[in-house]
């Protein structure tokens, strides 16, 4: 199994089948993962705007590690791309190339993305 620093998102991939079809039974339905991937990703912005933003943490609120909740986000991505046959490593991969394609030169022009002075 390789370390974490060298796990590639097909492995990742790989790594999620394994453990679902070992412990956890079967893959939920991919409207369920919907679902709970639209979850994770509330408890996730909870966080970064308790930690980052304005809100503040209620006293009986515990604040969860940021890698934790980005981790659950990932777990549920790499479920769903597995249910649904994509291999996030070429879709991610093709993602780049099309954002370098289309937007080569439009950040680099936005003046709203100038730095301040």
């Amino acid at each position: 199994m390789p370390t974490p620093e060298e796990l590639t998102l097909t492995e990742a991939q790989n790594q999620v089948d394994e453990w679902i079809r070992a412990l956890g039974v079967r893959y939920f339905s991919e409207l369920t993962n919907l679902a709970q991937l639209m979850e994770e990703v509330g408890e996730l912005a909870r966080l970064i705007s308790r930690t980052y933003g304005e809100q503040s943490f209620k006293d009986n609120e515990d604040s969860k590690a940021l890698a934790d909740e980005m981790a659950d986000v990932l777990f549920v991505l790499l479920c769903l791309a597995n249910q649904t046959g994509v291999n996030l490593n070429q879709a991610l991969i093709a993602n780049l190339q099309k954002k370098t394609e289309r937007d080569h030169q439009r950040h680099l022009n936005n003046p709203k993305l100038k730095p301040q002075v």
